[in-house]
């Protein structure tokens, strides 16, 4: 059960964790990005969690639009609109703004800084989780120029220019995979693929264009890791509603499948066979609700996974008028299921 996971560009509002008065504090008067940039800063927001809840991972502070930064993009986060590109990627002359994978690279240095301080930082007490967004939902936001509900410029793109289209892909591809090799050498203990714009493509274009960017980031990311002689890391891919492509997640060489809470329980576990982790996937929304209604809703979710190859988690990250207490609520009412559990088998 980590820290959830919260980007804020995954949000489209800056605060996510607003409701919290040590995040609004560390965060006043900051710049979101420039708060990204700091090691220091971010590893003050990845321990904070920690200090309220009792979590049993913490995920780095930072943001999936880092990468797109790196690569030579403007973007900055507008409170109440959520991240904007100022050039955003409007046809396919404009791929050759783009710096190169290699460029990018260098130009991450903050993220690791922040990774090694926050390992340091947390002494073995829990395992720290690095992230990136995937290429397709990196290419949304590059193309989109920010937020969409429809993605339709971006989706325009794989009908219009398919070959810019894998090439624009392949570019982000090649730049996570060695972002997220670069995580594991800088302290990170597992890995996170965030696909936050999975739903709007549905079967055909997933399968198409951002299912094959999936495989070859594990894949490569596994490989570059043995080159690397770095350990191998489990790493978990989550495709926000992608319910029909769950059989082919499952077999895309992932540890872990996230399931929003779109997805009822037991059809996740027979599209994915039963034989990989699950990771979810009870409603953000659900933390606004009293506490024993929440603690009903956790207990059902966990009774329907089952505990076996199963990660008590949302189905996606919180919202920002989330209250503390109900993340309080959540997180207590799995560790009661885990030792009532513990005292069943002893």
């Amino acid at each position: 059960m980590p820290s959830s996971p919260v980007a804020e560009s995954e949000l489209g509002n800056a605060g996510n964790h607003s409701t919290f008065s040590e995040f609004r504090m560390k965060r006043a008067g900051q710049d979101f990005f420039e708060t990204c940039r700091n090691p220091a800063a971010c590893c003050e927001l990845t321990l904070q969690p920690l200090r309220r809840f009792d979590l049993d991972a913490a995920i780095i502070f930072s943001d999936i639009l880092v990468v797109p930064q790196a690569l030579g993009m403007d973007a900055e986060m507008i409170p109440g609109k959520g991240p904007t590109f100022k050039q955003p990627l409007e046809e396919p002359s404009h791929l050759q703004r783009l710096l190169s994978p290699h460029a990018a690279r260098s130009a991450l240095f903050y993220v690791h800084d922040a990774l090694r301080l926050t390992r340091h930082q947390l002494d073995g007490l829990v395992p720290l989780i690095g992230f990136a967004g995937a290429p397709w939902t990196l290419m949304c936001y590059m193309v989109e120029g920010g937020g969409s509900t429809t993605m339709s410029r971006a989706k325009r793109w794989l009908y219009q220019y398919p070959e810019e289209s894998h090439n624009l892909l392949k570019i982000l591809t090649d730049t996570v995979v060695e972002y997220l090799v670069d995580q594991v050498s800088a302290g990170a203990q597992a890995l996170q693929l965030f696909e936050s714009h999975a739903g709007c493509l549905g079967p055909s274009l997933f399968m198409e264009f951002a299912l094959p960017c999936l495989k070859d980031v594990a894949r490569r990311v596994q490989n570059g890791l043995r080159q690397a002689d770095l350990p191998a890391v489990p790493m978990i891919v989550f495709a926000k509603d992608g319910h029909f492509s769950l059989q082919e997640l499952s077999q895309a060489g992932y540890d872990v499948v996230g399931v929003d809470w779109t997805v009822r329980p037991e059809l996740a576990r027979e599209l994915t066979g039963g034989k990989i982790t699950l990771q979810g996937n009870l409603d953000p929304c659900a933390l606004y609700a009293p506490k024993e209604v929440l603690e009903k809703k956790v207990n059902k979710m966990v009774s329907e996974f089952g505990t076996q190859r199963y990660i008590a988690n949302l189905g996606h990250g919180i919202y920002p008028d989330a209250p503390p207490e109900g993340l309080g609520t959540f997180v207590d009412a799995v560790h009661a299921i885990s030792r009532s559990l513990n005292a069943c088998t002893n």
